[in-house]
């Protein structure tokens, strides 16, 4: 907990704003930011784009990269990451899909396996991770990686 208020901290305090797209976090990247006070100075909005559906009208992501890539790749991720920005004009923006379980995986796209896209200064970062867990603990593991990535980013 400490360490989001940190991040919140440095955000205001370097007047960065911020904006998510989130598919396997449903929303707890969002809420990590907006649950503690002062949020509304640098969080701008995010969207919880589940269904590809959603991906392709409100991110802008392309039917032809979810049919060749699918919907859990770095593809996918950056194609997110450019829509929200679109949107938003934050000045970093996050997105995240992935597999958080307990079904979905295969052997390419396992349970945990999540690419994670920010966006800073203009260079899109794709990382992909492999979360083990619960289904929130792994969404869990990936916001607070994302923050602990944050903190070494700005």
């Amino acid at each position: 907990m400490l360490l989001y208020k940190k991040i919140l901290t440095k955000l205001i305090n370097k007047n960065i704003s911020i904006s998510t797209a989130e598919s396997c976090t449903g929303g707890l990247l969002a809420y990590s930011f907006v649950k503690n006070t002062g949020s509304s100075k640098i969080f701008l909005g995010g969207y919880i784009a589940y269904s590809n559906q959603l991906k392709i009208n409100d991110l802008n992501v392309k039917k032809i990269t979810l049919d060749n890539h699918g919907a859990v790749s770095k593809e996918t991720a950056a194609e997110m990451i450019n829509g929200i920005y679109k949107k938003t004009k934050a000045k970093i923006c996050i997105s995240t899909t992935g597999i958080a379980g307990p079904k979905g995986g295969t052997d390419d796209k396992p349970i945990g396996l999540i690419f994670i896209g920010i966006r800073f200064k203009g260079k899109i970062i794709i990382i992909k991770k492999n979360f083990e867990g619960t289904r929130l603990q792994i969404q869990k593991k990936c916001v607070n990686f994302i923050f602990q990535y944050l903190d070494n980013l700005i």
